[in-house]
C-alpha cells in the first residue's frame, strides 16, 4: 500500500531513503531547503554535487530534472536534488513543477527507494503560492507509478504550507 502525507517539520531530520532538495541549478548549496541539507549532511554532500556537475551535468541542473547524490550525515540514503521553475524569473509552467516530482520519484524507484520525503518544492524563495505548489505537487505524486516506494511525506517547515499540502491530500478523498 502505498500513502502519502503530510508533517510539519524539518527535513533534515526526517527518517526517510531519499530526501529531497529543493536545489538550484549549481548544486553547490544556497539558501533555504538547499542551505539547510548542505549544512546538516557535512562536506561529502558538497563533494557529491561537485563531482555530479564534473561528470553529469557540467552546465548545471536544469529546472524540473533531477540527480540523486550520497547523503551525507543526513537520516537517508540518498539525497535526489531537483531544481524548481522560478517564478519570480517568468518560470510559471506549472508542467515543470510537476516535473520535479515525477523526475524525483523516477529516480527514487531506481534507486530502490521504500521512503521519499519532499520539501514544498518552489514554495520559497522561487515564488510558488502554497496552494498551487502543493496541489501541483500531490497532483504529480498521486498521478506516478511509484514502483517500489512505500510513503511519500511532504515535510512542510510553516503552517500555511502544511495546511495547504493537507487540504491538496483531502482533495484526492
Amino acid at each position: 500500500m502505498q500513502i502519502m502525507d503530510a508533517v510539519r517539520g524539518d527535513l533534515t531530520t526526517q527518517p526517510a531513503d531519499a530526501l529531497v532538495n529543493a536545489a538550484n541549478s549549481t548544486l553547490l548549496g544556497g539558501g533555504g531547503v538547499d542551505g539547510a541539507l548542505h549544512a546538516a549532511a557535512g562536506p561529502a554532500l558538497l563533494e557529491a554535487c561537485r563531482q555530479v556537475r564534473a561528470t553529469q551535468w557540467p552546465d548545471g541542473l536544469p529546472v524540473g530534472e533531477a540527480v540523486a547524490t550520497p547523503a551525507g550525515l543526513l537520516p537517508a540514503r540518498w539525497v535526489i536534488h531537483t531544481v524548481g521553475p522560478n517564478r519570480n524569473r517568468g518560470q510559471v509552467e506549472e508542467t515543470q513543477l510537476a516535473s520535479c516530482y515525477t523526475r524525483c520519484l523516477d529516480i527514487a524507484v531506481e534507486l530502490g527507494a521504500r521512503t521519499v520525503a519532499f520539501p514544498a518544492i518552489g514554495a520559497g524563495a522561487y515564488g510558488w503560492d502554497a496552494p498551487t505548489a502543493a496541489r501541483v505537487a500531490v497532483l504529480a505524486t498521486a498521478a506516478h507509478p511509484r514502483t517500489g516506494i512505500e510513503r511519500v511525506r511532504f515535510v512542510l517547515f510553516n503552517e500555511p504550507l502544511h495546511t495547504a499540502f493537507l487540504d491538496a491530500l483531502q482533495g484526492l478523498i
